[in-house]
């Protein structure tokens, strides 16, 4: 679903073929190496939660060179660029690296790309943009915005699907809670999952779609949630909130049959103590398979995240799998389109292309043409739901993954 950083110097010289110490080339000069931008949070107030994009961009493209992938012999010079934890420093960041850095590609995992979305879909119309579709705005599902390409999730919040709704039934649930910022993302995100719910047969229970972002005042939240005998609840929030939420739940007795959160799965979680012990029992959704899941696709991604990002467990984090995920939707828009392909060739290529999973990562291909053909975190309206049981990710075998459909009819409108 919708988720959540310079890394050590030493990290320049990854594998000949990998550089982000030297100037690049102009973006559509072929002999020169291409200049990737991304663009992600540095400093600011989301600096922690972004602090491993760049290691998970690098470590994709570290593990493509060794594995002499179509376009191994071409060189890429990754440049790193700020979004201050802001709109506008997204925008001041994204038109850097297309006006002066004159990258080939930009690859936005940020929170706050909505602020140079507009900007992207227009003024810098001719360069790629591969990322995460999770920030509040709507460029993404923009059909006159032909360049932005979304490597997972999407942005189309006015549809709700039938996803959660059948999970929870199957748990027994009977009465939905939501919680979301007041953001678009967020806010649509919580409402589309109350409408799924409804849908399912839930009743509406408690629903608080205004938090401010990135709070951890929810102290009246916990009361409303705990006054609205609701069993099931889904928060699209970000971890400092949802294991705020979460501590308090516990700490007021409240037992609910399911607590799904649509970001802290990965390593960041593991190796903070504090927060494992109240993240016991929830659960966890990606758009991609969780590594838990050891089938090719995903023990291939662990071993290559252990070997290129020095990831111990082998386990990713979020920014991390946003930034491998970006990567490699780069490196498959190139083989479509050719090594030494011009930006307008890429994107002409990537386009209309529908074979795109993430090396299997995804369950179906990611069709560009339509983007709002899935809107529960990756195509086919699915989702994976991990549950942290002691010191492990445990898949939910009710959700490994759950899929569904697009509801007809409805348009999800914040409350």
């Amino acid at each position: 679903m919708r988720r959540f950083g310079a890394i050590a110097a030493g990290l320049c010289s990854v594998a000949l073929l990998v550089s982000a110490c030297g100037g690049g080339a102009g973006a559509n000069d072929p002999n020169g190496p291409l200049k990737i931008g991304v663009l992600t949070s540095l400093s600011g107030s989301s600096v922690a939660h972004w602090a491993q994009t760049e290691s998970g961009v690098k470590a994709r493209l570290a593990a493509y060179k060794d594995s002499g992938g179509t376009c191994a012999s071409r060189r890429f010079d990754v440049v790193m660029a700020d979004d201050q934890s802001t709109p506008q420093g997204a925008l001041t960041a994204t038109q850097r690296l297309v006006q002066q850095e004159k990258a080939f590609a930009v690859l936005p995992a940020s929170s706050f790309f909505f602020g140079a979305g507009q900007y992207a879909g227009t003024q810098a119309r001719t360069t790629p943009f591969l990322g995460g579709a999770f920030d509040a705005g709507a460029q993404w599902s923009n059909p006159k915005f032909e360049n932005l390409f979304p490597a997972m999730s999407n942005d189309d919040w006015d549809s709700a699907a039938t996803t959660l709704g059948d999970y929870w039934k199957k748990l027994g649930g009977t009465k939905v809670a939501v919680v979301g910022y007041n953001v678009p993302s967020s806010s649509k995100a919580a409402e589309g999952a109350a409408v799924s719910a409804e849908h399912a047969g839930l009743a509406r229970g408690y629903v608080n779609e205004r938090l401010q972002l990135g709070t951890t005042d929810v102290g009246a939240t916990v009361l409303g949630i705990k006054d609205s005998g609701a069993d099931v609840l889904y928060a699209p929030i970000n971890p400092d909130t949802a294991f705020a939420l979460v501590t308090g739940l516990h700490q007021a007795g409240v037992q609910l049959k399911s607590v799904l959160l649509a970001t802290g799965y990965g390593s960041e979680l593991l190796d903070s103590p504090p927060s494992i012990e109240p993240a016991q029992g929830v659960g966890f959704m990606t758009s991609y398979a969780p590594v838990e899941l050891n089938t090719d696709a995903t023990k291939a991604w662990s071993a290559a995240l252990q070997k290129y990002a020095g990831a111990p467990n082998g386990i990713p984090s979020f920014s991390q799998a946003v930034g491998w995920l970006s990567a490699d939707l780069l490196l498959h828009g190139l083989e479509k389109a050719g090594c030494t392909a011009t930006q307008k060739q890429f994107i002409s290529a990537l386009r209309p292309d529908k074979t795109w999973t993430a090396g299997g990562l995804f369950t179906q291909p990611t069709d560009f043409e339509h983007p709002n053909a899935y809107s529960v975190g990756g195509p086919g309206d699915c989702t994976f739901i991990t549950i942290l049981r002691g010191n492990t990710f445990v898949p939910d075998p009710n959700g490994s993954p759950v899929c569904g459909k697009q509801i007809p009819g409805v348009k999800v409108t914040a409350k």
